[in-house]
């Protein structure tokens, strides 16, 4: 049963997000100095026009990215999150077993929109990362979709707010 929910609510969430809105093709904006120190995280939403991965991606991206976005936004003021992601690889599991190698990819673009009006986007840049398969053993038991979320959002901190939300070393699914 409880999984059953689980999957339903699962499946809402991601039909939700592969339709949320997110201006393509708009250039760069930086955010604002003050906004940069004052924002807080708001919702992450996601889109894309393909959806490659595994039906939880949404709910995974969406999380891990809002949990970096909350170590680095401390601030008092909501802003909420759009992304739209244009490219994913994740290392083939077989072959990093095999070789020990391998590396997961993410690009898209990601937007920060004013709560009060859903439109009025206050900073935009695009976003791309590379992480490492962690070796056999990340083939074995890593969670390829977490591992290249959590950098996404990692990254996400360090262009906007120029700040990495972690300390060096291994953090979740990724090293810092």
């Amino acid at each position: 049963m409880k999984s059953a929910v689980t999957a339903v609510v699962a499946a809402a969430l991601l039909s939700v997000a592969a339709c949320a809105p997110v201006i393509e093709g708009g250039p760069p904006m930086a955010l604002p100095i003050g906004l940069q120190e004052t924002a807080q995280a708001g919702s992450v939403t996601l889109s894309t026009g393909w959806l490659d991965a595994e039906d939880d991606f949404a709910l995974t991206f969406s999380a891990e990215v809002h949990e970096e976005l909350r170590r680095c936004m401390w601030g008092t003021v909501p802003i909420n999150i759009r992304v739209h992601i244009d490219e994913m690889e994740r290392a083939g599991r077989l072959e990093t077993l095999l070789t020990g190698e391998g590396s997961h990819t993410l690009s898209g673009t990601v937007e920060f929109v004013d709560p009060a009006d859903d439109d009025r986007v206050v900073g935009r840049f695009p976003v791309s990362v590379a992480t490492s398969a962690q070796g056999r053993l990340g083939a074995l038991l890593g969670d390829r979709q977490m591992m290249v979320s959590e950098e996404f959002g990692r990254a996400v901190c360090e262009q906007a707010f120029g700040r990495n939300p972690r300390d060096r070393g291994l953090h979740n699914a990724t090293g810092g």
